[in-house]
């Protein structure tokens, strides 16, 4: 990791100071959050569906996936047909499957939510049931005749695997670029591990990968030994499916101190663990954010086995991005929720390493937040941050990129996904409009491959 944690105990030290928290007990805390449905329960949940006409779970469903259909294909015990058309739309259904917040999109709108059940069709667990039961016996997508064409994808997350799928299918080489040594983006990295387990991630790659004509190079990081210039003369098109690779900083005095670490740093590393005993454990962790990376983090340290987890919040708890279902997992998990309070100060021990946090109350007035002059303390051996995130600095200097058009941080895109440089492309994280959503993610990358598939198109018919 970035940041010094090694003076924490490990995991294994106390799981020995308590007799009730066994190495089984450790594994079980990090099984599958959702189990699956048998198929018995995927039958019978199927049939609960209305299979609405004008269904508004998929005008909520940002891949625009033919719910209805799939549900009723599952429904008729026709699973690689209910695999094929939510795949069509979105290759990497089966993580989403898992990781979309569906409480919030089209499980919120399913019709079932306002009859006298009151409880929406479990269109996730039934996607998932579908992608993970299907049996295909060659890859479901044909790849069209190689049209001559070579696109350079960089980034092997959500948006640049589904990018370089869709191309493949038009009958494009493509090449893959990643910064990582392994592909997945998100879902490898940075996805709390009782949300995808059993090395789901890889599974779905080597899938996706299975239709041919697409390579992924390792070890390639943008503005260090990647050139986006060199890629816009090399290849015919570029798509920049990049992630949001740096934390955001608190801004304090103190910040670079043992102890005080990016979230997403911990989850990576938990997420990679082959043995999660060796982790280093914070007794008293604090986690400043309100999102879900802020909400996976907490959890898993209360998993983990520490003893006290405070998630702290400048603002309430309605403002959180995070979803009142994440919320409520990491309440069931013994996190306590600190809101209206902001970080001002990292306290220290005498050897220089974090001890907590002191804290201003804040209110709202007129709109903005304001700090009140109250303070307190949280003692903490850990201090996690996860206020968002930010390009890596040298991602976008050379000179290529500085002639893409930003909206603050963001690229900037229009409705097609192109760039300001012709012949760049760019979707996902890194781009202005979104809800930094997997799902979104992938949709981005596809319809960036159509755009970039019929200007290509146009480009060779004017030739």
């Amino acid at each position: 990791m970035n940041h010094d944690l090694t003076h924490l105990p490990r995991v294994g030290d106390a799981l020995a100071d308590r007799p009730g928290m066994s190495p089984q007990a450790l594994d079980d805390n990090f099984s599958d959050l959702h189990p699956p449905l048998t198929q018995r329960q995927a039958i019978i949940e199927s049939e609960r569906c209305l299979y609405c006409y004008d269904a508004p779970c998929i005008e909520a469903c940002p891949s625009d996936i033919d719910i209805p259909r799939f549900i009723r294909q599952i429904s008729e015990h026709n699973i690689n047909g209910a695999a094929h058309t939510i795949l069509e739309q979105n290759i990497l259904g089966g993580s989403c499957a898992r990781v979309c917040p569906t409480e919030i999109l089209c499980e919120r709108s399913c019709v079932r939510n306002h009859d006298a059940e009151c409880q929406p069709v479990l269109i996730g667990l039934l996607q998932r049931h579908a992608t993970d039961h299907m049996q295909f016996d060659a890859h479901p997508f044909e790849r069209a005749a190689d049209s001559g064409r070579h696109v350079a994808v960089v980034g092997a997350g959500p948006a640049g695997l589904a990018c370089a799928h869709r191309l493949a299918m038009f009958g494009h080489r493509v090449t893959i670029f990643e910064a990582e040594a392994k592909p997945g983006g998100l879902n490898e990295y940075g996805i709390a591990r009782y949300k995808m387990t059993d090395d789901f991630a890889r599974k779905e790659v080597e899938f996706l990968l299975e239709i041919g004509g697409i390579e992924i190079r390792h070890g390639q990081r943008l503005g260090h030994n990647l050139s986006l210039a060199r890629l816009h003369t090399d290849y015919d098109s570029v798509f920049l499916g990049l992630g949001l690779g740096t934390s955001r900083r608190l801004g304090l005095t103190g910040e670079e101190a043992p102890g005080l670490a990016p979230a997403v740093d911990y989850i990576k590393e938990l997420r990679q663990a082959d043995d999660l005993t060796r982790l280093p454990l914070a007794r008293r962790c604090v986690v400043i954010g309100a999102g879900n990376t802020a909400i996976d983090m907490a959890t898993q340290m209360a998993r983990l086995g520490a003893d006290e987890v405070a998630l702290v919040y400048r603002r309430g708890v309605e403002a959180m991005s995070a979803t009142g279902h994440e919320q409520e997992i990491a309440r069931a998990n013994g996190v306590r929720m600190v809101t209206w309070a902001k970080p001002v100060e990292v306290l220290l021990d005498a050897g220089g390493r974090v001890a907590g946090m002191r804290f201003e109350k804040t209110r709202a007035a007129d709109g903005r937040l304001v700090g009140t002059g109250e303070t307190f303390e949280v003692a903490a051996d850990a201090v996690f941050r996860a206020i968002g995130q930010g390009f890596d600095g040298d991602s976008l200097s050379d000179p290529a990129a500085g002639e893409l058009a930003r909206d603050g941080e963001r690229i900037r895109v229009d409705e097609a996904f192109r760039t300001s440089l012709p012949g760049v492309y760019a979707g996902g994280d890194c781009v202005a409009p979104g809800q930094d959503l997997t799902v979104q993610a992938v949709q981005h990358g596809k319809l960036a491959a159509h755009a970039i598939h019929q200007d290509l198109l146009a480009k060779q018919e004017a030739a």
